[in-house]
């Protein structure tokens, strides 16, 4: 058997990560979400090897019970986390740009509480099981928006709280993998590349704006053929997750397995 937590597991990349993974029936997967009622697409995929556990990563008491419950169940062991949890934000403000002070402090210290701290609490609170476990791998969902090149070759202004708590997160990841290499750990960053799983959530006029930006990317990078749907993501995710050694622990890329983030 293979242990798997996934972080953020009640839809989008962290659903379809539970669905591809439930499909083989020798790994177990741990889906925390922060209320198990309303995950109904998680609740009603169809394996038995899913075990859906309530946690919010920014709330280290639950995420405690929840290393305790998935310990419970695994005498003690876990072999992956995949720490998908986060928030994104649609500020359109450029950093100079915010009507107040406190309303940029707010943008960005919330994107800091839950996309990194959260992240890094959710990772102290495995590690005991992680080191008990055979694969020792820990996974982070990260952005193509974090990188300094991309942001510069794209003119990307703004979500900004967003892109600078997953570059922070990045140096996170990569403490965690200067501190723990020694003991067998892998830890890798990855971007999912551009995966719309908010298409029905947008406007017509959001609908309008989300073609013209993906069709000013085609201009950029030729080799983008628009964005992915999570299933191919996640599919190219595992591809990667698999084959990353220790060799490269810390490290930061794409669904490709290099800095193509597109």
């Amino acid at each position: 058997m293979t242990f798997y937590v996934i972080t953020g597991a009640a839809r989008g990349i962290g659903l379809e990560f539970v669905s591809q993974l439930s499909a083989d029936s020798s790994n177990i997967i741990f889906a925390l979400v922060r209320n198990k009622s309303s995950a109904t697409a998680l609740n009603n995929l169809p394996g038995s090897n899913i075990n859906v556990v309530e946690a919010d990563i920014t709330d280290v008491e639950s995420l405690t019970s929840a290393a305790n419950a998935v310990a419970g169940a695994t005498a003690g062991k876990l072999d992956y986390l995949i720490n998908n949890a986060g928030i994104h934000d649609h500020s359109k403000a450029t950093l100079d740009a915010f009507p107040t002070k406190d309303a940029l402090d707010q943008d960005l210290l919330e994107n800091f509480r839950v996309n990194t701290l959260g992240t890094i609490h959710a990772t102290n609170a495995f590690l005991p099981l992680l080191r008990a476990g055979t694969a020792k791998k820990v996974i982070t969902i990260s952005t193509g928006a974090a990188d300094l090149d991309f942001a510069n070759m794209t003119g990307s202004a703004t979500q900004a709280g967003y892109a600078i708590s997953k570059a922070a997160l990045n140096m996170a990841i990569a403490k965690f993998a200067a501190a723990l290499k020694r003991e067998g750990f892998v830890f890798l960053s990855i971007s999912p590349g551009l995966v719309d799983t908010a298409a029905a959530e947008r406007t017509p006029q959001e609908s309008e704006q989300y073609k013209a930006f993906t069709q000013a990317l085609t201009k950029m990078a030729p080799n983008f053929s628009g964005p992915l749907t999570s299933q191919t993501s996640v599919k190219m995710m595992l591809e990667v997750i698999y084959r990353w050694t220790i060799e490269d622990t810390g490290a930061f890329v794409s669904h490709h397995g290099n800095k193509e983030w597109l």
